[in-house]
């Protein structure tokens, strides 16, 4: 069953671009991992920042949470770029899909 995290974050102020540079690395990262299935990144209004993550299954999960390269971003992440964050990783019990074909 697939697995998703929901991410919330605030930036600290003055570290967008360094934050932007390890972003844009960690996307990629992910990607190539296998059982990763999708990612969407919203900022709401109030600067809140959210990050939608599902894998296939809990391996593929565990593997990204475990990649090297990953955990050294997690701890720069709570060094250098977050003032505040919050995780939830759960366990998809129900998913539906609908898509319109187009006339």
């Amino acid at each position: 069953m697939t697995i998703v995290t929901v991410f919330r974050s605030r930036l600290r102020p003055g570290v967008s671009d360094d934050y932007a540079l390890v972003a844009r690395e960690m996307d990629r990262l992910v990607r190539e991992m296998d059982g990763f299935l999708d990612h969407k990144f919203y900022t709401s209004p109030d600067g809140e920042r959210v990050t939608v993550v599902r894998f296939a299954d809990r391996a593929s999960h565990r593997a990204w949470a475990e990649h090297p390269q990953h955990l050294a971003a997690q701890r720069r992440g709570r060094d250098e770029f977050y003032a505040w964050y919050d995780i939830s990783v759960a366990e998809e019990t129900y998913g539906r899909t609908f898509e319109r074909d187009e006339i």
